[in-house]
């Protein structure tokens, strides 16, 4: 099996399915989106703790092993990605009580993961966000007994600083380990302030040296919020605090002419704009509409000119 990413493409992010999803809905979204030809499924073993009365996450696992098992062979024509660190240990108790990436924690994880999803494998395991706790190189040791073991076929680091993740290949290249070939970050068109803390705790925004260290050592982009959760296009939805500057407001005013000019809509031209760079986005729908609208990005062109455009409102 050919898990390796090589060309972006949009994934389908399940981070609410079981939870404010519900099971009717989100495997309609899941069946429209193998049709659609998608091929990516991202999830984290701590969706959705937040949203659920049981205080712990594994409801959209356990929805995805579901429907995995009442679809023979679709296994077959989609890529499936993880995560492990922030499930909660004690119910309602985040984030004091989170797994965390201990050699322990990431076994005993990723086994229960394995277990909702009712498969023996997983095409990418994500760590989810740091532990400075732990060793980084017991962490990177236990993915890498994962991927050594046949369960897990790639490895990625979400919400890390790119020299951390470095950090970890070199120990990887050391030791003889699989090392971590992509990275998942908050990323879209507009751009917070420089250093302003989001007020979605644990969120890591891409900045100009993670997106230069991916590109130089060849790592898969995945960026996660890249519509803003309807900011673009919904006037109830507004950006928050970080993203008042005047950049902000040149570039939403470029993008609405760019959209205007190619008679696309603003949401299609940001993920085209991803795509374009070569930054695969995480799509976070929850009508079919909605879906149908963000795969459309894949045959948007952005013609040299209108990317310059893009790219220099600044």
């Amino acid at each position: 099996m050919d898990i390796t990413q090589r060309a972006p493409s949009p994934v389908l992010g399940t981070m609410y399915f079981g939870t404010r999803a519900d099971e009717a809905l989100s495997t309609d979204l899941l069946d429209a989106f193998v049709d659609l030809g998608g091929r990516w499924i991202d999830t984290a073993n701590c969706y959705s703790f937040w949203e659920d009365p049981s205080g712990v996450g594994g409801q959209s696992e356990s929805l995805l092993g579901r429907w995995f098992a009442a679809r023979p062979g679709v296994r077959e024509r989609v890529r499936l990605a993880t995560k492990v660190r922030h499930q909660p240990l004690v119910p309602h108790e985040w984030p004091s009580s989170s797994e965390g990436l201990s050699a322990d924690a990431i076994a005993r994880g990723f086994a229960a993961s394995l277990d909702r999803l009712g498969l023996d494998a997983v095409d990418l395991l994500w760590a989810h966000a740091e532990d400075r706790d732990v060793p980084l190189a017991e962490t990177v040791e236990a993915f890498g007994a994962l991927v050594t073991a046949g369960q897990v076929g790639r490895l990625g680091a979400s919400n890390h600083a790119a020299w951390r993740v470095e950090q970890a290949r070199a120990i990887a290249r050391e030791r003889g380990a699989e090392p971590w070939s992509a990275v998942q970050l908050r990323y879209s068109y507009v751009r917070p302030r420089p250093g302003v803390t989001l007020p979605e705790g644990g969120h890591v925004h891409a900045e100009r040296d993670q997106l230069d260290h991916a590109r130089t050592e060849g790592l898969d982009v995945w960026a996660y919020s890249p519509l803003l959760t309807g900011a673009y296009v919904r006037d109830d939805r507004p950006l928050s605090e970080g993203y008042d500057h005047p950049g902000t407001h040149r570039r939403l005013a470029v993008l609405a002419e760019v959209a205007d000019g190619l008679g696309a809509t603003r949401n299609q031209v940001v993920l085209a704009w991803l795509l374009a760079q070569g930054i695969s986005p995480i799509l976070g729908v929850s009508s079919l509409d909605q879906l149908t609208e963000a795969m459309a990005a894949r045959d948007l062109a952005l013609p040299d000119e209108v990317r310059a455009c893009l790219d220099a409102a600044v």
